[in-house]
Parts: C-alpha cells; structure tokens; sequence
C-alpha cells in the first residue's frame, strides 16, 4: 500500500462533512471557509511514542486521546471546532493498528462536529501531529492574559484522576476494582470542555486548559497576565476515586502535578462570579473557586486554609 492509498483508505473520512469546507483531503491543501464576523483559532500537539504514549496502548485510544487534546485547547479559548490536519510518521504500515487509529480519531472528530481536511504521512518513529482549527466571535477568544488583581480562580471537574490512571497502567499503584473504571477512563479518554469554554466567552477573563498540571500551567496565566495568584489547596476537587485510593499527601501532588486533566482553568472578575454558576449549570461540569488573583506578578502562592502550604514539584516540562 503506497502513501495515497493508506490515506485514501484510512483518513478520507465519510463522516462529518462541514458546509465550510469548500476542499479537503486528497488535494495538495485545504479550502476552509471562516464565517463572517469570526476569527479562526489555530492550535498544534505533537504526541510521540514512548514521551506521551506507551508503545502498547490501545490505538483506538491514542486516536481518540489525540484529537481531545488538541480540541482542549480550542476550548480553553471559547472556540467551535471545526477542521483538524493530522501529520503521521510510522516505523511500518500496520493496517491492524491503522484501522483501529483511525476509527477513535474519526469517532471524536465527529463528537466534536470536526473534519479531518489533511496532513501527511512519513516514515520515521511512531510520532502523531495534529492542528486543529477553530472560530470564535471575533475580539472574542479567552486568551492567557487577561487576569486583574481580585479576579477569582476556578477549575472545572476533578484534578489528579489522569495521573492516577497512569500510575494505575505503569502498575505503581494499586486501585481497587470499584474505581478502576473511572481513572483508566480519564487516562485513556479525557473529555473537552468544548460547550462550557464557550459559555465563558463573555465572563471568563482569562482561561486555559491543564495538560501538565495546575502548579505548572497557572504560572502561565500569571506570566502573561502580570499578575499573581493564591491557591487554597484544600479547595482542590478531588474525586471519590481519588481520594479513597491515595494518601492526602500523595492526591494532593497528582492533583497540583499530575497533568493530563485536560480540565479548564479560569479566572473571573467579580463582577461576573454571581451569574457562573447559573450560566454553566446546563453542561453537567463542576466548577470550584479555588483561589484569587494577587498582585505580585509571577508569584504562585499555596495555602492550606491560612496556612502556607510548601510544595516544590511543578507539573510536566519537556526540557
């Protein structure tokens, strides 16, 4: 099977076809057609094997995991996806594998109302590329830098139940069978806040998502924003999983540390914060004010209740 055929026979998707998708795969680019009155939002992930992924995971998985991830960050930004491009290098052409990729990619693309409109393909180390693009109102797109002194600090879901699914499959940590289910599934299968960023376009002054981690991804926030913030690490979301299947020391990292929530974190001026819960309450996604804006910039600070609560590790860095 020469390289137009794989992707003729895997990526040439019959699933969703948007109207504004004037050409997609099998032409040397794409034709996309961005409304009116928007911008387009434009995000790339990159997931290699054996640095994000274990050479022996599930492919349907991987697909999946791939499209969520990069949709996270459309959604952090109050965006509608809409096209995905897809760079794949594989060491051999498996077809068993190709087939079973390709049917989780395809599978969320088409949850999210997204169309797969091109890419490439190479031989090389098992390495997963994808851009997703995305539209927004435009002026409207919930960026980094947006936080003011006295903006309160929210996170959608539960933290830490990711990286507790991880150390459940490199088999570090023992998990009884009633929680086993709900960790391997935010593992393998995290979902995108794609409705809720939305629904923050107008009250959220700043947002994100977490992939590596609170501790390491709020100081984004603040670096950009020029700011600070406090965090009362009491307030964290933990889920039952969590909590019944790790000591508080121990949840407590994964949930400041852990990565790969792909949960949304969002600050909030306080004129806004009366109206959020009744705004975000259709989406069934819990929220929790977990700390405040400061105004000593670039400073992280942790509490436990009123007290300082000491903690050095970060999050995830690739270097």
């Amino acid at each position: 099977m020469g390289e137009f055929d794989l992707i003729a026979k895997y990526f040439a998707h019959a699933g969703v076809k948007r109207a504004d998708t004037t050409l997609s795969v099998g032409d040397d680019g794409a034709v996309l057609q961005v409304r009116d009155g928007y911008d387009l939002v434009v995000t790339t992930d990159t997931m290699v094997c054996g640095t994000h992924f274990f050479p022996d995971v599930d492919p349907r998985a991987l697909g999946h995991k791939l499209v969520t991830v990069n949709i996270s960050d459309l959604a952090a930004m109050g965006a509608e996806p809409s096209w995905l491009s897809l760079a794949i290098t594989l060491p051999a052409l498996d077809e068993a594998w190709l087939a079973e990729f390709a049917a989780g990619l395809h599978e969320t693309a088409d949850y999210y109302n997204c169309q797969l409109v091109g890419g490439d393909t190479t031989r090389g180390p098992l390495s997963l590329t994808m851009m997703a693009k995305g539209q927004v109102p435009r002026g409207k797109a919930i960026t980094r830098s947006g936080a003011k002194v006295g903006d309160y600090v929210y996170v959608t879901g539960t933290l830490g139940d990711a990286a507790l699914g991880l150390r459940l499959v490199q088999g570090v940590h023992e998990v009884s069978k009633k929680h086993q289910g709900h960790l391997l599934q935010r593992f393998h299968y995290p979902a995108a806040r794609v409705a809720l960023g939305q629904a923050l376009r107008h009250t959220a002054s700043s947002a994100m998502d977490i992939s590596d981690g609170l501790a390491g991804d709020l100081p984004h926030i603040l670096k950009r924003s020029g700011v600070g913030a406090y965090i009362d690490v009491n307030r964290l979301p933990l889920s039952q999983a969590l909590k019944d299947s790790c000591e508080p020391a121990l949840a407590l990292q994964l949930a400041l540390s852990g990565g790969e929530d792909y949960e949304l974190l969002f600050t909030v001026p306080e004129n806004r914060r009366g109206s959020l819960d009744v705004l975000l309450s259709p989406y069934g996604v819990p929220i929790t004010c977990i700390g405040r804006i400061t105004g000593v910039a670039g400073k992280l600070e942790l509490k436990a209740g009123e007290q300082p609560f000491t903690y050095q590790h970060q999050g995830f860095q690739h270097f």
